[in-house]
């Protein structure tokens, strides 16, 4: 166990008191809620930073991170569908979990055929994740500050970030392209 490890399992932990803490109804559910998940989502940088600037890397935290966005980001766009139940929100959230499910599923056959690397996390999926918790983290917060409509931007955040993520799928699907023309004639 060591401290990158620790990390991800705290963002674990965080999922189910982010969960229970927005369905109450508190005037500063809000904020706290969008405190813990912005510190949650900060874990994400610092666990893989920390892992590799101290060689600390392991297969069960190669395992346990992405097991941890996931869990954090399906949790929060269900949650916000809970709350906002719409067309606008319901089409993002499709997305983006439709998404999450695809690239896992074509990972992990890539692996069980030796060919992990092709569709290793790309830049672009970073950037995808980036603008996802950014979004995420205003539409939790949800009030505006000022004159900023915090929860319209977030919106229009989670669309763009829904964007990235047909793109980067279909990157992904496309750089896996050859093994799918190999499992056919086989």
């Amino acid at each position: 166990m060591n401290l990158p490890t620790v990390l991800t399992l705290m963002r674990i932990g965080a999922v189910p008191i982010l969960a229970i803490l927005y369905l109450f109804s508190f005037s500063w559910v809000n904020l706290v809620c969008c405190v813990i998940f912005t510190v949650a989502a900060l874990t994400d940088l610092l666990d893989g930073y920390l892992a590799r600037k101290w060689e600390q890397t392991s297969s069960f935290g190669a395992f346990l991170d992405p097991v941890a966005d996931k869990m954090l980001v399906v949790v929060v766009l269900l949650l916000l569908l809970y709350a906002h139940p719409s067309f606008w929100m319901l089409l993002p959230a499709v997305v983006i979990i439709g998404r999450e499910i695809t690239v896992s599923a074509l990972r992990e056959w890539m692996a069980e055929k030796g060919k992990r690397g092709v569709v290793a996390v790309s830049s672009l999926g970073k950037y995808k994740t980036t603008l996802q918790m950014i979004a995420l983290g205003m539409l939790i917060y949800e009030q505006p500050i000022g004159f900023i409509p915090i929860m319209n931007i977030g919106y229009i955040l989670l669309y763009i970030a829904a964007g990235l993520t047909i793109w980067s799928m279909l990157l992904y699907l496309k750089s896996a392209r050859p093994e799918f023309e190999l499992s056919d004639s086989v």
